[in-house]
């Protein structure tokens, strides 16, 4: 019986060919699948179409998908690909995987004066998704193995994916057959946005960087060598792209703001963001809510209409598909900087409601991080389910730290996860 087994599973293996993404070929196909699945790394069961976070508000759940380009996620790096698996004689496509290689920093708790953090090459493995009526079929074990070696044979050292608490399945494909690590626990805060001017703090000043201060100033904060006048943090910042000047340029980046205390020269408080159009590259959708809920919202939305003056803060139609602005490098320093911080949303709620298709400002930050309690939010629209998991992909290379230390890897919480909006 064990050898029947076998043979079938090898038969199996030989009716699945994967192989890259062909445009103009495969782009029905895969979009169908973004239709149909949901995105095995992250959603529970793949009962949902996209990305579901659950909030744990009495079921409530926030769904996120894909739009537009399918290589938005990716194409920023240098070295990306999108992997398709065909099954059968009709050759169809029931599976797709999305991968990139991009140089970050990671952070070591070895890091001293004397040295800066390091870069390192890290593959992005996301938006695995197979055809429902295919799985079980070995199929997401192809597309992840295949993906491994594409991103090897790009140099990678580290390969990431992220997945929530919740997916067993995610959880059992990566963890239990390919040997990935839990690794970091980002929180998603998200704030609806509503038609109202929020009030910024009069004893508060926002400044808008230009992109190449904005990065000299990150790469003080974030990148260089622990100073007397640098947070402990600095210099334990992983994840930030080597790119980061791009990013910061890029056409979506709506600006990089500082705020300061108009008079503060003795508590040198101050706070950092930047902020990403997602309306053009995400849908949000939140999903599970009770009717009462639902009815709530509505009512709170009619009166804002017929009474504007009363400034209800009433919340778009986030049943329906939404759009969001993202939040990225967010900093404090000083003993003000986290009422600094929350000017900073404010003043990023006033840039997202000039656009009609932005209903959430949202961030993704690292729990320890002194930002993450700083940050405006609804649990409802936030989450801390996020699981992000890391594998070294050759155990013989070492990555840089002359002595073989695979440090990295363990569960040591970071000084400052950056999380880049680009591959959300």
């Amino acid at each position: 019986m064990g050898e029947d087994q076998e043979k079938m599973s090898s038969e199996k293996m030989m009716m699945i060919r994967v192989r890259e993404f062909i445009m103009e070929k495969d782009l029905p196909a895969v979009e169908e699948l973004e239709r149909l699945s949901g995105d095995l790394a992250a959603a529970a069961g793949g009962g949902a179409n996209g990305k579901k976070k659950n909030t744990n508000k009495k079921g409530i759940s926030l769904y996120v998908e894909q739009i537009g380009d399918p290589f938005a996620r990716i194409r920023h790096a240098p070295d990306h690909v999108i992997l398709v698996a065909e099954f059968g004689e009709e050759e169809k496509v029931v599976g797709v995987i999305k991968a990139c290689v991009r140089m970050v920093s990671r952070s070591s708790s070895k890091t001293t004066k004397t040295m800066m953090n390091k870069y390192v090459k890290v593959a992005c493995l996301l938006g695995l998704r197979v055809s429902p009526s295919h799985r079980r079929q070995g199929i997401a074990t192809e597309l992840v193995r295949h993906a491994e070696s594409w991103c090897t044979s790009r140099g990678a050292t580290y390969a990431t994916v992220a997945t929530t608490a919740s997916n067993a399945a995610s959880l059992s494909l990566f963890r239990g057959r390919f040997g990935y690590a839990p690794f970091r626990r980002p929180l998603f805060l998200g704030h609806p946005v509503h038609r109202h001017r929020a009030r910024l703090p009069r004893h508060h000043r926002v400044l808008h960087l230009p992109p190449p201060l904005a990065a000299a100033a990150y790469g003080a904060l974030l990148l260089s060598p622990p100073s007397p006048r640098h947070d402990a943090a600095a210099g334990r910042a992983e994840f930030v792209p080597s790119d980061l000047p791009s990013l910061l340029a890029h056409k979506l980046t709506r600006g990089t703001y500082l705020a300061v205390e108009r008079d503060g020269v003795a508590t040198a408080s101050f706070a950092m963001v930047s902020v990403y159009d997602a309306t053009r590259t995400l849908s949000f959708r939140v999903g599970g809510a009770t009717r009462m809920l639902r009815a709530s919202l509505a009512a709170a939305r009619a009166i804002d209409r017929a009474a504007p003056w009363l400034r209800v803060p009433s919340v778009p139609d986030v049943f329906r598909p939404f759009g969001a602005y993202l939040l990225y490098g967010v900093h404090v320093s000083g003993p003000a900087g986290p009422s600094l911080l929350r000017t900073l949303c404010r003043h990023a709620h006033n840039v997202a409601r000039k656009n009609p298709a932005c209903a959430v400002v949202a961030a993704d930050i690292g729990p320890d991080d002194p930002a993450a309690a700083a940050v405006p939010h609804w649990p409802k629209f936030s989450c801390d389910e996020d699981v992000w998991c890391i594998k070294k992909l050759n155990a013989s290379d070492d990555d840089g730290g002359g002595d073989g230390d695979d440090e990295w890897t363990a569960a040591t919480a970071p000084g400052v996860l950056f999380v880049d909006p680009r591959e959300f």
